[in-house]
C-alpha cells in the first residue's frame, strides 16, 4: 500500500486521541521524574494539529511539514523540539520515499542529534531505536510496544529533567517513550500504512 496523505492524517488523528485520552497519565508519569506537563503539553499540540490537517494538505511531504512546525510551536518542554524534529525528518525524507520505515528512520536520527540521546539514556530514543527496525521488518505489534515502553522503567536517566534523580528515577517508565507507545500503536491501527 505505502503511504498517502490519507492514512497520514488518519494515523496523527489516531495519535492525537490516545495522548487526549492519556494526557493525565502521561502527566502523572513526568510527575515522577520531571516536571509534570508532558501529557498536557501534548494535548495542546497534537489538538492544534489535528485542527490544522483537517485543512487537508496536498502531499505527505506537506502533512508532515505541518505536523512538524504546529508541534514546535505549541508543545513546550523538549518534546515539541523533538517531536517535532522527528516530522521534520519524515517531511524532508518524504520528497524521495514513501517508506514509513525509511521515514521512521530519518526521524529516528532526527531525534538523536537533536537530543544528544542515544539507547539506555531513557528518553523516547530508547522506544523508537527498539521499534523503528520492527517497523522496517514488517513485524511491529502491540506486546513488542507494550515491551519496549516498560523496557525504560528499569533504565537510569542521562537526559533531560528526569537525569537530574540519577538513581531516583528508576523505577518510572519514561513519559516520552509512553508517548511514543501511543505513536507507534496509532501507525499498527492506521490501515495500509504498514
Amino acid at each position: 500500500m505505502g503511504l498517502s496523505v490519507k492514512n497520514v492524517v488518519e494515523w496523527i488523528n489516531k495519535f492525537s486521541v490516545k495522548i487526549e485520552q492519556n494526557k493525565q497519565f502521561l502527566s502523572d508519569l513526568d510527575t515522577a521524574i520531571g516536571d509534570g506537563d508532558h501529557g498536557f503539553n501534548m494535548s495542546r499540540g497534537m489538538n492544534a494539529v489535528s485542527q490544522k490537517l483537517d485543512l487537508e494538505p496536498k502531499t505527505i511531504t506537506d502533512a508532515f511539514k505541518q505536523i512538524a512546525m504546529t508541534l514546535i510551536s505549541t508543545v513546550g518542554g523538549a518534546s515539541g523540539p523533538l517531536y517535532g524534529t522527528a516530522f521534520l525528518e519524515m517531511a524532508k525524507k518524504s520528497a524521495t520515499s514513501d517508506d514509513i520505515g525509511e521515514l521512521l528512520d530519518a526521524a529516528l536520527a532526527g531525534i538523536k542529534k537533536r537530543g544528544g540521546a542515544k539507547p539506555g539514556d531513557k528518553t523516547m530514543v530508547d522506544v523508537w531505536s527498539v521499534l523503528v527496525p520492527e517497523v522496517k521488518a514488517h513485524n511491529l505489534t502491540q506486546e513488542k510496544i507494550d515491551s519496549a515502553v516498560a523496557a525504560t522503567k528499569d533504565l537510569v536517566a542521562k537526559k533531560g529533567r528526569a537525569s537530574y534523580l540519577g538513581e531516583r528515577s528508576k523505577g518510572h517508565v519514561d513519559p516520552g517513550s509512553q508517548s511514543s507507545g501511543y505513536l507507534f500503536e496509532a501507525l499498527l491501527e492506521t490501515e495500509g500504512i504498514l
